[in-house]
């Protein structure tokens, strides 16, 4: 008995119609469209995520000959990624709280 589907996922965008966007997905049964459209919808922020820790952390810049070397690199890249995104994000929410304007005017 099957426990997986596949599906063929055709997205067209509503601001360029002629442009198709094609996904192949293999998900569990009971997967539904709007579930497999979601998804599709997060790779561009995936992508996004890695071309930040490519240009930022040197997520490509490894040069190994293991897979051992190779996880590691990623490991520790994706790592400095995530504690750059975290130090940024309250880097600008202290910025936004320090702007607002004060309740009496300065002298």
């Amino acid at each position: 008995m099957p426990t997986h589907q596949r599906w063929a996922l055709a997205l067209r965008s509503i601001g360029k119609p002629e442009e198709i966007a094609y996904y192949l997905a293999y998900a569990p049964l009971g997967t539904t469209v709007e579930h497999l459209v979601r998804v599709a919808g997060m790779r561009w922020a995936i992508e996004e995520a890695f071309q930040a820790a490519k240009n930022e952390c040197g997520l490509d810049q490894y040069e190994v000959r293991r897979y051992t070397g190779w996880m590691r690199h990623i490991t520790l890249a994706m790592l400095a990624h995530a504690f750059l995104a975290v130090i940024a994000a309250v880097a600008a929410a202290k910025g936004a709280a320090e702007t607002a304007p004060a309740s009496r005017p300065s002298p």
